[in-house]
């Protein structure tokens, strides 16, 4: 590697998160070309479907790009999605050399990218800064290994742990910035997962309001209800808003079937499990259907469910300066915990303040 790699591959993965609420499903991916004189073209992929990093870098520098070095957070594709191989648009422009974060785990790819790039004569150096760019697909990576999505868990609390009276009223627990927050966490995730239950209290929206960053029309994660029994209203408000809605259940009624999809929804049905459902099996049918990133904003039960079956990589809690008191409903409904080495044990991975609250993230420790 040279002196200046790790520069040019820093830029690249800041060019990279400029999509990260706009590529699903698609990986975040940076490119900037250097020439003799310094960076001649850079490029990120804005939305998925559109040109690449790649494309839009090369076509920043024209025919400057001969000779080039290009520095790319992911090995280019080699095959034709809807957009055609990146590797065939590098050999085509004259690049001499290609730095690569990382491998894509994709199986269409795997090195072949590579591999295209070297029998063209082009040199190629991968690893750097590899934890980084697979710290900004978390998800993509997770589902090209084992197709299942990664799940991040959101939670607002008072201090003393607590999401709601004991009268079911939860508005509002966070401020306003923290509830800016959440729309990025929002806008960032492929699907966002509730229960039941907090349909019928609530009626959320579950959706994006705020415009993507190049003022386009936010694009609106697809809504997931978890709903054993299919108790569903066709009058749910976020059936009426811009985006898919799909509803697991283990119920096989045709009349509720019929009369939520013709409200909008989509109704699955995937097998039972102790308490409700397969929630694995949910995971998996999302990740079948290319999700890459779930926002679970589901309340105790289904939260803790999610937990307590190991399937929540990360949590986010905004924890507010209240006291609700030991009569308020808590973070969690978890089963089985009667001793100390019982409990659940957490890694904090960030705590910031946003506006009046903090924000916790934490990963499981399995």
């Amino acid at each position: 590697m040279k002196a200046d790699d790790h520069l040019y591959m820093t830029r690249a993965l800041q060019l990279a998160r400029r999509g990260l609420s706009t590529t699903t499903p698609n990986p975040r991916v940076g490119c900037v070309l250097v020439g003799a004189g310094g960076i001649i073209g850079e490029g990120w992929h804005e939305w998925a479907g559109e040109p690449h990093a790649e494309i839009n870098a090369l076509q920043g520098a024209g025919d400057a790009a001969a000779g080039a070095t290009a520095y790319v957070t992911l090995e280019p594709c080699c095959h034709h999605g809807r957009t055609p191989p990146c590797t065939d648009a590098l050999i085509e422009a004259g690049v001499e050399r290609v730095v690569i974060a990382m491998e894509d785990p994709n199986p269409r790819v795997a090195g072949q990218g590579i591999g295209r790039l070297r029998a063209a004569g082009i040199r190629v150096d991968s690893g750097l800064l590899a934890d980084q760019a697979e710290e900004l697909n978390p998800g993509f990576v997770r589902r090209m290994r084992t197709g299942y999505p990664v799940v991040r868990c959101k939670l607002a609390m008072s201090v003393d742990g607590r999401t709601a009276m004991a009268s079911g009223e939860s508005k509002w627990i966070t401020g306003d910035s923290a509830r800016r927050d959440v729309q990025s966490l929002r806008a960032r995730s492929c699907a966002i997962m509730t229960g039941i239950g907090t349909v019928l209290a609530d009626d959320p929206s579950l959706n994006v309001r705020r415009p993507a960053s190049d003022g386009r029309p936010p694009r609106q994660p697809v809504r997931v209800v978890i709903d054993p029994e299919l108790r569903m209203p066709a009058s749910a408000r976020m059936l009426s808003l811009p985006g898919k809605t799909l509803v697991f259940t283990g119920s096989d009624e045709p009349g509720r079937h019929a009369v939520l999809q013709d409200a909008g929804a989509r109704v699955l049905n995937v097998s039972r499990a102790t308490g409700g459902l397969d929630l694995r099996a949910v995971l998996k049918r999302l990740g079948d259907m290319d999700i890459n990133e779930v926002l679970l904003e589901a309340g105790a039960t289904l939260s803790g469910g999610m937990l307590q079956a190991g399937l929540v990589d990360e949590l986010v809690i905004y924890m507010a300066p209240y006291i609700m008191g030991a009569g308020a409903r808590g973070l969690f409904q978890l089963t089985g915990l009667e001793r100390m080495e019982q409990r659940v044990s957490l890694e904090i991975i960030d705590l910031r303040a946003v506006g009046s609250d903090w924000r916790i993230s934490a990963r499981p420790l399995v």
